[in-house]
């Protein structure tokens, strides 16, 4: 077990500009500490997901103008449950025990902040799920 947490621990990206604070909430020191560089972590994995996502549901994101593509990603986060626990399994799957343990006791507030930042990761990469030529 502690092997299992020092591995996952040690390979997790370090995001620079964190602060951590003295008058922080438990919530914003667990985003910061551990969900900012699981996600991180997880981003290329997040996006093929999506981009499967988008295929199973044939495609007619390509379709849609900017601001529909927006609300396409933030209706499969909010609103497809399925796809939703794909997101949170991704992502819890990397915590420590420990860091799980701390989840479990505020894991609404937490899941809230989870979504809220995966759904920005895939809006800041929106250009990346166009689709790709046909080749010739």
């Amino acid at each position: 077990m502690i092997q299992r947490n020092k591995g996952l621990l040690g390979i997790r990206p370090v995001i620079e500009g964190i602060q951590l604070q003295e008058n922080m909430s438990f919530d914003e020191k667990f985003q910061n500490i551990t969900l900012r560089p699981v996600i991180k972590l997880q981003h290329h994995l997040l996006l093929a997901v999506f981009k499967n996502y988008i295929q199973k549901h044939k495609n007619v994101f390509s379709q849609l103008s900017l601001e529909k593509r927006m609300a396409y990603i933030e209706n499969a986060i909010q609103k497809d449950t399925k796809f939703r626990n794909s997101v949170k399994g991704m992502i819890i799957g990397q915590f420590t025990t420990e860091e799980y343990e701390l989840y479990i006791q505020n894991s609404s507030a937490l899941n809230k902040r989870m979504m809220n930042l995966v759904k920005k990761r895939l809006m800041d990469s929106i250009q990346l799920f166009e689709p790709s030529p046909s080749p010739i």
